[in-house]
């Protein structure tokens, strides 16, 4: 029998990282361990259903990565590029050869760079002005990185809910 690891954060310091972005660093560790172990097995034509009008399953995979890269592309003190802003056009649409493996991918690809973002980020800058969009609404490094963390923990529970709940209306 495997026994079961304690959460991400519950195992101490993330190697390399700053100790005040360790709950960042759990926080996105943490959701993509969760996600694939649920999802394991998950039917493929379960993906975009949307039980009682919620977000669908494969939605929430392609948010929480489009989230993840948006916030810390604002970090970098970049702008959106076109791939990005089509990417989030497009998320929760069902297209051709978008499947839960390739989604789970990418997620955990944006979390790996998300992760190696965070090991070269200077703790004496988190609290620099940050602009987010268009119009550089203010925040600051750590604002951003804080909220990718907590947004992932969100739609993380989002689409856990989500994934038993499609699998309980179209399996019973």
């Amino acid at each position: 029998m495997k026994i079961p690891l304690p959460e991400v954060w519950m195992r101490g310091p993330v190697e390399d990282v700053p100790p005040l972005l360790q709950p960042v660093a759990h926080a996105l560790l943490q959701a993509g361990e969760e996600i694939p172990q649920h999802l394991h097995g998950f039917p493929e034509d379960l993906l975009w259903k949307k039980p009682a009008g919620l977000a669908s399953v494969g939605f929430h995979l392609q948010h929480i990565t489009g989230v993840i890269d948006r916030m810390f592309t604002y970090a970098r003190q970049e702008m959106l590029n076109e791939t990005q802003l089509a990417y989030l056009a497009a998320e929760g649409i069902e297209k051709p050869g978008i499947n839960t493996p390739l989604l789970l991918a990418n997620l955990d690809l944006q979390i790996i760079e998300a992760i190696e973002y965070i090991k070269g980020t200077d703790e004496r800058q988190l609290t620099s002005t940050r602009g987010i969009g268009r119009k550089q609404i203010p925040t600051t490094l750590i604002g951003l990185l804080f909220h990718a963390a907590e947004h992932t923990q969100r739609h993380t529970g989002q689409l856990l809910v989500t994934a038993k709940l499609v699998g309980v209306v179209n399996r019973s």
